[in-house]
């Protein structure tokens, strides 16, 4: 079996990231566990969205995790994939609006 850069396993670790800064660590930690408190949005919509910003950028580890987090909350397949959807048309839709900077630059240099 071919080995990867992605080690499943080392989601499990990702507590340990404030060893070589505990202040800095410490602060992305409280910040992150606020963010997906209850608030105006729902754990359960907070969920969804984070798998499908996770997809977006690409990140193995939070999409296992947001894939589990999500099934744990109720989440269906057909709701994950929808959001899949959202998230990879957004971001189509942005690559593809910065065509207008490509347009504008030929339009300039062949005026």
């Amino acid at each position: 079996m071919n080995k990867t850069y992605y080690d499943p396993a080392d989601l499990k670790k990702f507590g340990k990231i404030s060893e070589w800064n505990q202040e800095l660590g410490d602060k992305f930690f409280d910040y992150y566990g606020k963010v997906f408190e209850e608030g105006h949005l729902s754990a359960r919509e907070k969920s969804l969205i984070a798998l499908a910003v996770a997809h977006t950028e690409q990140c193995p580890y939070c999409i296992d995790a947001y894939t589990k987090d999500g099934l744990q909350r109720g989440i269906t397949k057909e709701e994950m994939m929808e959001a899949l959807h959202v998230g990879a048309a957004i971001k189509s839709g942005a690559t593809l609006v910065h065509g207008v900077q490509m347009m504008n630059k030929v339009n300039k240099l062949d005026g």
